[in-house]
């Protein structure tokens, strides 16, 4: 795979007979990712925090596909709620193939999850470590099985404050995001280390749109008036529609030469824009002391526990 590949979801190999669950599936990214798995044959559940717009979005799947190979239904599922990502993990029978860590908050004014966790750690990295762990079970009961964490360009300026990880000293919205987007890929390469170790068949990879137009994007702004006329004409020049955006997630959660640990993004300037390719990491990413330290952190904060060897 090359810079310009020029890759599209039509390029998606055939899923039929797969199961994939996609979180945050109810509009944008998620929508769009469930879609795609839902259109190349996958039973595609929908893991969605509202059941009005979660039933609204699978209806819309069912409708798009007609009498297509896959089909959709909805899971509810709040990642900000320990509870909820238990209901859901404890109700999953047989196999899963394709596990997307999609849903996500960004840049939201200082608020705590139904645990007590910062907004956007306890959803972002907290809620999908929780919700990957207690699902290992049934994606190791698959035969190749493949977990995508979706990230984004602003792990860049993440760093990991054990001293303040809940930002209760000192909150800053696009630190706590930058920290929660860094968490994804630590998390990704120090769950791929432990599953090589076991060694098992499952594959963990990462993936971000760049800049997409969706309701996480054009909503960070958190202002009415000039503010947010700004973010709305900067997000329609800047970004690309949700679709494009999604593509880097389906090719690390569907494509052949996938390795564990890649990292797929946009291939054009500042990957803002274009078809997936692999992206870089920064060195923070790429830290494994830091990784193997968030990990046992989470488990600790969580509750939940892999059955992975350290």
């Amino acid at each position: 795979m090359s810079n310009g590949s020029g890759w599209t979801a039509e390029q998606i190999p055939d899923l039929t007979g797969l199961r994939a669950v996609v979180t945050g599936a109810n509009s944008g990214l998620g929508l769009q990712t469930a879609l795609e798995l839902a259109r190349h044959g996958a039973f595609t559940t929908l893991a969605c925090r509202n059941e009005e717009r979660g039933q609204a979005a699978v209806a819309q799947v069912r409708a798009e596909l007609g009498d297509g190979p896959g089909t959709a239904d909805l899971a509810l599922v709040d990642l900000a709620d320990l509870s909820s990502v238990r209901r859901f993990a404890e109700s999953w029978h047989g196999p899963l193939d394709i596990l997307v860590n999609n849903a996500g908050v960004m840049a939201v004014p200082y608020g705590t999850t139904v645990d007590g966790f910062e907004r956007q750690l306890g959803t972002n990295h907290l809620g999908h470590f929780a919700l990957t762990g207690l699902l290992l079970p049934a994606l190791r009961q698959a035969q190749a099985a493949r977990i995508v964490n979706v990230s984004s360009i602003g792990h860049r300026m993440g760093r990991i404050d054990f001293d303040d990880l809940q930002s209760t000293t000192h909150y800053q919205r696009w630190a706590a995001y930058g920290q929660s987007k860094l968490a994804n890929l630590l998390f990704t390469r120090e769950l791929v280390r432990r599953l090589n170790r076991a060694g098992s068949t499952a594959l963990a990879a990462a993936a971000h749109p760049g800049g997409s137009d969706t309701e996480l994007y054009t909503g960070f702004a958190g202002a009415a008036g000039p503010l947010s006329r700004l973010a709305k004409v900067f997000t329609q020049v800047s970004t690309q529609p949700a679709a494009a955006g999604a593509l880097p997630s389906l090719y690390a959660a569907t494509m052949p030469d996938v390795v564990p640990a890649d990292y797929f993004g946009p291939s054009g300037t500042g990957e803002v824009r274009g078809t997936p390719t692999r992206v870089g990491m920064s060195a923070r990413a790429r830290d494994a002391v830091t990784g193997t330290r968030l990990w046992d952190v989470s488990e600790e904060l969580t509750g939940v526990t892999y059955d992975l060897p350290a």
